[in-house]
């Protein structure tokens, strides 16, 4: 915890160019583009990074297919470029994945419909990924036997992309860039409320862990607090034209349905889709699409019930899903940004999650609204433009901040594992050799974990029953990730808790390790403050917002 003290006492040490609000993707990517092109950036979270709505989605990269039936053919074009930049700039992150759709009788569209609804949405992604196909309900079958065709029509496949690894450690990312590029950033700081004094904003301060508070200064503010958006507007006196309506989505993860790495999408009963996608040695289902007032949500018996009733109607399982067979779930909000005029007039169920940038000029403000992963870079770059027209100095505007490091370095780091033999240390139950796994996740960093290794084997060892968490990572997580509670890197950093019973954790005999490294002499406090929180049941309820 080392950086985040050293952090906390830098926040009211300086005056900052900007203050980004709020680590979710939209701050977490503004920070990252601010920084590597030179400005002085401070970032803030009340919880952790990515601690709300970015650790909560489906884990899809899309380019808003959905968004084709409702004529918003715009959106749809900038998701699928921005797709096929995320593809092109995280080759070992976001993948290509085929998605296979099945209409059954009594939907709206004959299959022919959707499947050249397919074809436009692979020519609005300029041809970048395979081409759809048409499939009759025994070529569904054929591909997929644990799909229901007896009531299929037809259905067809197509691409879109997906997260390797999970929605906050890509998010987590975006901050170690930051970090990398000067930004001080801390998870666990409330602001308690922004003022302006002179030609700055003033922004009191919380340290939610010990209670101290104090002042940061900036010339420039961006509230990125995602689904609380509007009340750090309230707490700051600032008017905008956006607000944020709220969609609850919930997923849950189940055991390995399929040993195909595709992604199953049908039509649910209420008109949306729905999804069976693959989490390595998991399944994740879902999502329900339920209009609720606040951002403060959980999973109730209603939600799971609504997700296994359609699950259940459209797989042939030898046996159907239960709750017993709920590992862990997910629960967010998604935050729609709308006009106060026109909010209620669109159908719920079509309002987009595409992004809206309210800038008060004169104060030197942008609250920034709704978004999705697929969009981030976007985000990031508009910032920049708006930030440098408010009179901030960028020394290097045409600064790349983002994406994996150059090929020359992967290719030393992967000459150099294979040398080592790194690939024979792979845990049997692992998805993927480890030379791949640990590059995707810390890029250069994985050469401070081969040198680790070189010089005690002990590090190449899985420290964690049941994962594929090395001792040495947990060497580099305490150094670089700034995890300050055992749950940051359970559910965060990496994706534990999500595909681990909560009890195979809870007596994992390389777990109190793990906490002695990443924590020093407060592991015993940080175990027992996680278990204390931790659900007795499967519902996970969402985490602490900006």
């Amino acid at each position: 915890m080392q950086l985040r003290q050293t952090n906390l006492r830098k926040l009211p040490e300086s005056v900052f160019d900007v203050l980004v609000i709020g680590a979710g993707i939209n701050g977490a990517s503004a920070a990252a583009a601010l920084s590597g092109k030179g400005a002085r950036v401070a970032l803030i979270d009340r919880g952790d990074f990515a601690g709300s709505t970015s650790m909560q989605s489906s884990n899809l990269v899309w380019g808003g297919i959905k968004y084709m039936e409702s004529g918003d053919f715009a959106l749809v074009r900038k998701l699928c470029k921005s797709r096929n930049h995320l593809i092109k700039s995280y080759p070992s992150t976001v993948q290509e994945i085929r998605f296979l759709t099945t209409i059954n009788k009594g939907f709206r569209h004959h299959p022919l419909y959707p499947w050249a609804g397919t074809w436009l949405y692979w020519l609005m992604g300029s041809g970048f990924t395979r081409r759809p196909h048409f499939l009759r309900a025994a070529d569904i079958k054929a591909r997929e036997p644990i799909i229901d065709t007896d009531d299929a029509l037809g259905g067809f496949e197509y691409s879109d992309a997906y997260l390797h690894d999970n929605d906050a450690r890509f998010v987590f990312n975006f901050v170690r860039g930051a970090l990398d590029f000067g930004a001080v950033a801390a998870n666990y700081v409330e602001s308690l409320g922004s003022r302006r004094e002179g030609e700055l904003w003033v922004t009191r301060g919380r340290d939610v862990i010990d209670g101290d508070t104090f002042e940061i200064r900036s010339k420039v503010l961006i509230n990125a607090a995602g689904p609380w958006v509007d009340q750090h507007n309230a707490l700051s006196g600032q008017q905008t034209e956006h607000r944020h309506v709220f969609s609850k989505g919930i997923h849950l993860i189940v055991p390995r349905l399929t040993e195909h790495r595709r992604v199953l999408a049908f039509f649910a009963d209420d008109g949306r889709l729905f999804f069976v996608i693959p989490m390595g040695a998991r399944t994740c289902i879902g999502t329900t699409d339920t209009r609720v007032d606040s951002p403060e949500v959980e999973v109730t018996d209603d939600d799971i019930q609504f997700v296994l009733d359609n699950i259940n109607k459209r797989l042939a399982l030898e046996t159907p899903l239960s709750p017993a067979d709920i590992i862990a779930t997910r629960c967010g909000v998604r935050p729609l940004a709308v006009r106060p005029s026109n909010g209620g007039e669109r159908d719920f169920l079509n309002l987009s999650r595409k992004h809206a940038i309210d800038i008060d000029r004169e104060a030197r403000h942008l609250s920034i609204f709704g978004g999705k992963l697929t969009d981030c870079l976007n985000v990031g770059e508009e910032v920049v433009e708006e930030v440098g027209r408010l009179g901030v100095t960028l020394p290097h505007p045409r600064y790349r901040w983002y994406g994996e490091p150059a090929v020359s370095l992967r290719e030393t780091f992967m000459h150099q594992a294979r040398l080592m033999a790194l690939d024979a240390m792979t845990a049997a139950h692992a998805s993927e050799p480890l030379s791949l796994r640990l590059w995707r996740r810390y890029g250069a960093q994985a050469l401070e974990v081969l040198e680790d290794i070189r010089q005690d084997p002990r590090q190449g060892e899985v420290l964690i029953a049941g994962t594929e968490y090395l001792r040495g990572e947990l060497k580099l997580t305490r150094r670089r990730e700034m995890v300050t509670r055992l749950e940051d890197f359970l559910r965060r950093r990496s994706k534990i808790s999500q595909v681990v019973p909560q009890a195979t954790i809870r007596t994992s005999p390389g777990l109190r390790e793990a906490c002695d490294i990443l924590f020093g002499d407060q592991a015993e406090a940080r175990m027992a403050e996680y278990f204390a929180d931790a659900p007795e049941t499967h519902d996970e309820r969402l985490g602490e917002g900006t």
